[in-house]
């Protein structure tokens, strides 16, 4: 089943590739067209955000890569699983994104889907590419995060 409720946002799934090889400069709530059978596979979690990513075409943001299994219980109705999903915001915000993808070389993604209320929300991402020694840095760097907590807590019980 999906997993847990943060300010009223139920998550569904994450993309934690996404936070790994990309830093995030700004975060988007769009809503996500989805058909029946694709919502109820939702509902049962079965989604996968990995090495997905959104175009803006025409006006409209498409996300390319999102897994959603076929629904079980689904018949003809059920669609294609990667198939381009579109993305709901507003015009004068996907120009505004688009001016920025387009002139600072950015990448948008898929950060998490969620449920807020009974629809479906996508959280997107305008990220920047890590490199190599980026990461590195961002792993030692929670590495020695996890060794002070650890030092913190055994300095607890004694």
């Amino acid at each position: 089943m999906p997993g847990k409720v943060t300010d009223g946002k139920k998550i569904i799934a994450q993309n934690k590739k996404a936070y790994h090889d990309f830093f995030i400069d700004e975060t988007f709530e769009t809503g996500i067209a989805l058909y029946g059978t694709e919502v109820k596979s939702v509902r049962g979690g079965k989604v996968n955000l990995k090495d997905s990513y959104c175009r803006i075409e025409d006006g409209e943001i498409f996300a390319y890569g999102i897994h959603i299994s076929p629904y079980e219980q689904g018949n003809i109705f059920n669609r294609e699983p990667l198939r381009p999903k579109k993305l709901l915001m507003h015009k004068r915000e996907i120009n505004r994104l688009f001016g920025t993808v387009t002139q600072k070389g950015l990448t948008l993604v898929p950060l998490s889907l969620y449920f807020s209320g009974s629809r479906v929300k996508c959280e997107l991402g305008l990220c920047r590419g890590k490199k190599l020694y980026d990461k590195r840095d961002t792993e030692a760097k929670k590495q020695a995060d996890r060794d002070i907590e650890r030092g913190a807590k055994g300095d607890r019980y004694e």
